[in-house]
C-alpha cells in the first residue's frame, strides 16, 4: 500500500554536530533547538568515532570500529509522532579506516561523532497538521 502525504517545504538547516555527541540524537536535538518538527537529511559530511548499524533485512547489528569512521551516504528523516516527541529513523553508508563499507539504520546512541559532523535539514510541513 501506497502512502502520499500532501505538504510544502519549509526552511533549510545546516548543522554542526559537535565531537562526543551521538549522530542521531544530536540531529534530534537540532531539530528540537530550531522547532522544526518534521524534516528531510539532505545531506551530511563528517565521521564517527564508531558506528553501530542495524540491517533492515533480518535487524542484524553491526559494529563498525574506528578511530574515524567515515559517513559516505546517509538519508532519512525526522517526524514528530503523536505526543510531540521527535525521533530521527537514518540508514547509510560507512567506511571502515581499511575501506570496507556497511550500510544500514544508524542506532540511536551508538554512533559518537569524532571530530565534527556538518548536516542539512530541510523543514517538511504536511498539509495534515496533525503529523
Amino acid at each position: 500500500m501506497t502512502i502520499v502525504e500532501h505538504g510544502a517545504m519549509g526552511r533549510v538547516a545546516y548543522a554542526r554536530i559537535a565531537p562526543n555527541e551521538d549522530l542521531v540524537q544530536g540531529i534530534e536535538k537540532t531539530c528540537l533547538a530550531e522547532g522544526i518538527r518534521n524534516a528531510f537529511v539532505r545531506g551530511a559530511l563528517g565521521s564517527l568515532v564508531d558506528a553501530t548499524l542495524v540491517t533492515k533485512s533480518d535487524g542484524t547489528r553491526v559494529l563498525v570500529n574506528g578511530p574515524a569512521v567515515e559517513v559516505v551516504s546517509i538519508a532519512g528523516e525526522v517526524r514528530a509522532g503523536p505526543d510531540n516527541t521527535i525521533a530521527a529513523a537514518l540508514s547509510g553508508v560507512v567506511a571502515d579506516t581499511d575501506g570496507q563499507v556497511f550500510g544500514g539504520f544508524f542506532v540511536p546512541g551508538g554512533n559518537t561523532v569524532c571530530m565534527t559532523f556538518e548536516v542539512t535539514l530541510e523543514e517538511w510541513l504536511p498539509a495534515d497538521a496533525s503529523a
